[in-house]
């Protein structure tokens, strides 16, 4: 029934993990004794606040807290017709409680199951190094014509044979310095992905650190409020 309701379709462990948040939310309903309207409405705030968490991969945390308060206070205060006061101060206050302890607590975990999986495919290209060209072609494919032209020819070419060596020795010093440039740019880049990589991390576990910090920090002042 809630797959039809609040339109489920979803391949698994997906659709198991979001019945189990609406099956919960139902429950809780129970227990605080909401009617049928107020049963409805928070359903339709956890799927929205969900919504509003999967719809990015990048951490929008705060941006969820926000949005689950400026649900809360839309159903909270009567203003037709922007908002109805379909929950008391304390009803909102206990539904806040509960998306933070059983949503927001949990607000990776969620993210990481729903959100697909980005990955960074880094390809490098690199101009202005030598090309290797066609290997030469096998003596025994040459004419015995064109083997004796070249052997009365040898002469001559020997008097160049002095520039033809130091050209090829350019064209390797040229290549070896073209795989030493190669291999240090991969080098250089490896340990910068290391070091972003690094730094995302921490920057990812510190945003979760204060963000329960100031779950605990708010629980006490909404005590004090009752």
């Amino acid at each position: 029934t809630l797959c039809s309701v609040l339109g489920v379709d979803l391949p698994e462990p997906k659709k198991g993990v979001l019945l189990e948040l609406y099956v919960q939310t139902v429950l809780f309903c129970r227990e605080q004794n909401f009617n049928k309207e107020q049963t409805s409405a928070l359903l339709s705030i956890i799927k929205s606040i969900h919504e509003a968490n999967v719809e990015t991969p990048l951490n929008n945390s705060e941006q969820c807290l926000r949005y689950c308060n400026d649900l809360l206070l839309c159903h909270s205060v009567r203003r037709p017709p922007f908002s109805i006061n379909l929950f008391s101060f304390q009803e909102a206050n206990c539904i806040l409680n509960h998306i933070q302890d059983h949503y927001l607590r949990h607000y990776r975990i969620y993210k990481y199951i729903f959100t697909p999986q980005v990955k960074l495919d880094l390809f490098l290209t690199y101009s202005g190094t030598a090309e290797q060209g066609p290997s030469a072609a096998d003596d025994s494919s040459v004419p015995a014509g064109v083997i004796n032209m070249r052997e009365e020819e040898a002469d001559t070419k020997r008097s160049d044979s002095s520039e033809t060596q130091e050209t090829t020795t350019t064209e390797e010093e040229a290549s070896d310095g073209s795989t030493d440039l190669k291999a240090l740019i991969e080098r250089e880049v490896g340990q910068q992905m290391q070091q972003v990589s690094r730094l995302l991390d921490e920057r990812i576990r510190g945003t979760a650190s204060e963000h329960n910090s100031r779950i605990h920090d708010a629980k006490p002042n909404q005590k004090g409020k009752k």
